[in-house]
């Protein structure tokens, strides 16, 4: 947590109500999101109880479970929420437009937007992932006439979405899956814990506490008050449900759906619905706080990147490639995990560029500095075709970590990058650097390029566009002890079934002498 976090905190327990972390938003919020709100049972996450679903905020889709225990209603339950959620995703798939070609790129097609989850909090971004797991590879009587349990023929496709979002969202700065609590934290930090923070309505009643009312009163009064009939008046949600209401409301209820009586099934589904409009309702409000934040300079760049995952998933789905193997191979793990930090880096160091607030926090921790340009002197570099190297004299009173011949950067106003070199301390609060590229290829900087005396400048420590490492081996090149060749042999996938999972075949290591006593 960074220090500007916690005086953050610190700051909204002394005022009862939550402090800005931000002054734009950093994420991107779909004008037609699909708002997933489900519920599982007490015991057995992967068994579902219900949940609500669709992109109107005032009819959501209902769709309930009255006994968890049985598979055709769970494989029932799956089918209606591919009815409803595969018909959204497909929606944005055939409006493209054409990207042209680069360098690294040849001319290609993108949808020219993407379908948007959102869900209440990291456990049902969890859960979403669970679902897609638990799906994907489920045969269908059309796949294996054969199998005992089919399940309706759109649960595998719908399996395969979920579990492409589920793996989008661990890539920092995606908002294919968005979770409401992730993003009001975001922007956000209250007077709680951070595992209090993961409920969504305490949540809420810090950032906009109820008149007369602190933030902490409000987020206990969210999680603990109770009606008349001993019921949470604000449900969790979860997606776990509450224990008094498993106990006291739905144990009796599914105990009188199990013994036939007419209308239990309507009533567990009344009562499911009970539970989670609120936190439905909680999605959409939240969702509107966030709208009244201007959108970031780089949010739009970021949802481009998730365009391409949207489109590639696409393709590869529309071409009949089987569904995503249950576990990584190594290359492609490690390519997952270096694109994952790649990303962090670079959501970092955009929220920096794109926020003062967040600027503030990497000035507090030594990693930028601000100030006003006291002196420039302009100077040549030493060679046969000198270039200009003008020297700047910024003063500034925050304390960067700075080394010797250190590296800095400052974003210009055309969108690129400037690098400069840390010179010396050149007096109390003033930072001699030499400015070495940025500004043109003449002899004379080009206009703007170079700052002037009484300009206020932001220089950082950090990369404002970092790139990737070194790229990794193809799979068959990659050597056995990272787990390529010769002891991977992967199931032949034919015509006739092309969805078949592709599974690795691993044999037991041989025993040895040692291996007895």
């Amino acid at each position: 947590m960074s220090l500007i976090s916690v005086l953050a905190r610190a700051e909204a327990m002394a005022t009862g109500r939550a402090t800005p972390l931000a002054t734009a938003r950093h994420r991107h919020l779909s004008d037609r999101p699909l708002v997933f709100v489900p519920l599982t049972t007490a015991g057995e996450v992967g068994a579902p109880l219900g949940a609500l679903v669709g992109t109107d905020r005032d009819e959501p889709r209902l769709l309930a479970v009255p006994q968890p225990r049985d598979r055709d209603l769970r494989f029932a339950f799956l089918a209606e929420l591919a009815q409803v959620v595969l018909p959204y995703l497909e929606s944005y798939a055939d409006d493209t437009e054409t990207e042209p070609a680069t360098r690294n790129r040849e001319k290609s097609e993108v949808c020219a937007d993407a379908p948007q989850i959102v869900v209440a909090n990291t456990s049902a971004v969890e859960y979403v992932r669970l679902l897609g797991r638990s799906t994907r590879f489920r045969r269908t009587a059309e796949d294996d006439p054969d199998e005992p349990h089919p399940v309706p023929a759109r649960v595998p496709l719908l399996g395969r979405w979920l579990t492409h979002y589920g793996e989008r969202a661990r890539t920092p700065g995606s908002a294919l899956l968005l979770s409401a609590t992730e993003l009001l934290t975001r922007h956000w930090a209250t007077g709680q814990s951070n595992l209090e923070d993961q409920h969504l309505g305490a949540l809420l009643a810090w950032v906009e506490p109820p008149e007369g009312m602190t933030g902490i009163e409000a987020a206990r009064r969210a999680e603990s008050h109770r009606g008349p009939d001993g019921l949470l008046v604000f449900p969790p949600a979860g997606p776990a449900t509450d224990p008094v209401f498993d106990n006291t409301v739905l144990a009796p209820a599914a105990a009188r759906y199990d013994a036939g009586i007419t209308g239990a099934g309507e009533e567990i589904a009344r009562l499911l619905a009970g539970q989670m409009r609120p936190t439905w309702d909680a999605v959409w409000r939240s969702m509107d706080l966030l709208r009244e934040l201007p959108e970031g300079a780089h949010v739009a760049d970021r949802w481009k990147r998730d365009r391409w995952s949207y489109t590639s998933h696409r393709d590869r789905v529309r071409a009949g490639e089987p569904p995503q193997p249950r576990r990584d191979d190594a290359v492609s793990a490690a390519q997952k995990l270096a694109g994952r930090e790649t990303a962090q880096v670079r959501l970092e160091a955009q929220e920096a560029l794109d926020d003062p607030l967040v600027m503030a926090g990497r000035r507090l921790a030594g990693e930028a500095f601000a100030g006003r340009v006291d002196r420039v002197e302009m100077a040549m570099s030493e060679g046969k075709v000198p270039k200009p190297r003008p020297l700047v004299t910024v003063l500034t009173q925050d304390r960067p970590h700075l080394d010797e011949d250190a590296k800095l950067y400052r974003a210009l106003p055309d969108g690129r990058t400037q690098q400069a070199r840390f010179v010396e301390w050149a007096g109390s609060g003033a930072v001699l650097l030499r400015v070495v590229n940025g500004m043109g290829r003449g002899k004379v900087p080009d206009p703007g390029t170079v700052p002037e005396e009484g300009d206020e400048v932001c220089w950082t420590l950090f990369e404002h566009a970092p790139r990737g490492g070194a790229g990794l081996p193809e799979p068959e090149d990659t050597p056995w002890t990272h787990g390529g060749p010769p002891g991977a042999a992967a199931a032949t996938v034919t015509a006739d079934t092309p969805t078949a999972p592709v599974a690795v075949t691993e044999s037991p290591d041989l025993a040895t002498t040692e291996d007895y006593l």
